[in-house]
């Protein structure tokens, strides 16, 4: 059992590691302003083939635009929540920011984690609400659309929430695909180490983390002053595994502290989830 473990309110499941392998198509694009983002950016998807996609948004704003941070549960039924939703009033210039798209319902819905400065000057960072949040300027599109894998949205016992995991689609890989896969961490492992078996076990090599959207109990640091906060929402800035893996992030916990840094391998559980995609080099 790691150092740092929180109990969930349904019991482990047997499948820790949710992991399908898929074909990668790059993407690299500009989103332009005047609609919602979660529209624009399957509209990107599916133009291309995909039927999912991890990706990292640089730059440009969003406006109008809901997120949430971590909170206490105010129950029994979940380890964590979300505070109520913070809508920041005009444009909030998007730093970076790691986004899964996916299904929920049948249609396309996304799952991302971003770090902004709102026009007060505000550094925020925190979960975005796809239904209320829109493009006011350009951004930066980067990273994966995935084939012969989409990530759905499922009921997940353990924690309570609906979370994205992979499934295998009968789609074939078209040429040129990069090998890859398709993944989704459960509680209490730690992401590093974890993200090391999945590409070793897929026989990737070198691999680079696209998107990457997590929960971790805290985040201990190889360069920057630890988050203690238990309940945190965290985004890959950047990140490869392999021989020498680094895991840059930056992340938000349930008192609103901002942390940035590279994460120090063997010492970062998941909290409730992490999901992203391990592309071959």
């Amino acid at each position: 059992m790691p150092e740092r473990f929180i109990r969930q309110p349904g019991l482990p499941g047997p499948r820790r590691i949710a992991a399908v392998s898929a074909g990668a198509i790059p993407v690299e694009a500009e989103i332009h302003a005047g609609g919602r983002l979660l529209d624009a950016i399957a509209e990107l998807i599916t133009g291309c083939g995909g039927e999912s996609a991890c990706l990292t948004l640089t730059g440009g704003g969003l406006g109008p635009f809901g997120y949430v941070i971590p909170a206490l549960s105010p129950d029994a039924r979940h380890a964590a929540f979300y505070s109520a939703p913070r809508r920041p009033p005009g444009v909030s210039r998007l730093e970076t920011g790691a986004i899964t798209l996916g299904w929920r319902d049948g249609s396309p819905f996304f799952h991302s984690h971003a770090l902004w400065t709102e026009a007060d000057g505000t550094r925020g960072c925190g979960h975005v609400l796809p239904e209320e949040t829109f493009v006011a300027e350009t951004i930066r599109a980067s990273g994966v659309a995935i084939i012969g894998a989409r990530f759905e949205a499922m009921q997940d016992e353990e924690t309570g929430f609906r979370l994205f995991s992979p499934v295998a689609t009968s789609t074939p890989l078209r040429k040129g695909a990069k090998p890859g896969v398709a993944l989704r961490l459960a509680p209490n492992q730690d992401l590093v180490r974890t993200l090391e078996t999945v590409a070793l076990t897929a026989r990737l090599g070198e691999a680079a983390v696209r998107g990457g959207v997590a929960s971790t109990i805290g985040a201990r640091f190889a360069d920057a002053p630890p988050i203690p906060g238990f309940a945190t929402e965290l985004l890959v800035t950047r990140g490869t595994v392999g021989a020498a893996s680094a895991i840059e992030i930056a992340i938000v916990d349930l008192d609103g502290t901002i942390g940035q840094g590279r994460l120090v391998a063997g010492d970062n559980p998941v909290l409730m989830t992490f999901e992203g995609f391990l592309e071959a080099l």
